[in-house]
């Protein structure tokens, strides 16, 4: 059975974003909690996919772990049994699903990077010529891979709004200069180097999503989820071909799905048990392939 909404009364609840159930644990510690939920163009569905909270949590942990040396981030553990007791008495809501993590002070833009063109990029691409306000050299195509990679950041919209793609130089305007700078970089490290990981297991990592924070010594830190299917796009390498679009173990079967019921991108949907199988296999699919392991669900 899905889980949809956390019932964890004895933890101080703090937020409930699109996906994740936010609780304070301590002074120093959060409780992030992946649940079943599922969003697409920003509208939670009213369905729940059974699993897909564990396994973004598992996708996560993955990278955090391979990414440390490139970036510090916020997970303290991922393993319940390392949790305080406050945390395990509702293991059975829990269990596989959570991250305790260090508090930060999160940043408000969200940091996108783009290797390829498509989605959103592609729609501004084909009406201006730029993505992000950057203007690109003309005659790209559906799916190709961009002259050089993008960081094209986005505001981040309170629950039930959309972001709003912004270029960088504006992002100063709202995280100040040091941290827009650091941000940047740090965001094209992270693609680049799991890139490269992901080449190596035949996956191109299209785009990806990533949100930072900042501790109380002023460093910049990795935050929230990092290399998921919910926020990035994986296609695979054996079956890539410019000037169409590509097949992908992320949310972009439900985005085409949601589409060809003429979606009003305002109301959740209940999704047909074949969509939310079939969004299920393409996530447990990714996870196999970068891992070369099953997920625990």
């Amino acid at each position: 059975m899905a889980l949809i909404q956390t019932n964890c009364p004895d933890l101080k609840f703090i937020a409930r974003g699109k996906v994740r159930d936010i609780y304070e644990v301590d002074e120093h510690s959060l409780l992030f909690v992946a649940t079943d939920r599922i969003s697409a163009f920003d509208v939670i569905m009213k369905s729940g996919i059974a699993g897909k909270g564990k396994i973004l949590t598992q996708i996560s942990e993955f990278w955090f772990e391979l990414l440390k040396e490139t970036i510090p981030n916020h997970t303290i553990t991922c393993n319940i049994d390392q949790m305080p007791d406050s945390v395990q008495k509702y293991r059975d809501q829990l269990q596989g699903r959570s991250m305790l993590v260090r508090k930060l002070r999160i940043l408000p833009v969200e940091a996108i990077v783009r290797g390829y063109i498509t989605g959103s990029a592609m729609s501004e691409y084909k009406t201006k010529g730029t993505v992000c306000d950057i203007s690109l050299p003309s005659g790209l195509v559906e799916s190709q891979q961009l002259p050089e990679i993008l960081f094209t950041p986005s505001t981040k919209a309170e629950l039930g709004d959309h972001d709003e793609n912004i270029h960088p130089d504006k992002l100063a305007a709202i995280i100040g200069d040091r941290y827009s700078k650091e941000v940047a970089a740090a965001s094209l490290k992270i693609y680049k180097k799991a890139s490269e990981y992901a080449q190596s297991k035949g996956i191109i990592i299209a785009d990806t999503k990533v949100e930072f924070g900042v501790n109380e010594a002023g460093d910049l830190i990795l935050a929230d989820e990092v290399l998921t299917p919910d926020s990035s796009r994986f296609w695979p390498a054996k079956e890539y071909k410019a000037g169409k679009s590509q097949p992908s173990f992320d949310k972009q079967y439900l985005r085409d799905y949601l589409s060809s019921i003429n979606f009003d991108k305002k109301n959740g949907v209940k999704l047909p048990q074949t969509v939310m199988d079939n969004t299920l296999s393409k996530y447990i699919q990714v996870y196999k392939t970068l891992t070369g392991k099953d997920p625990v669900l």
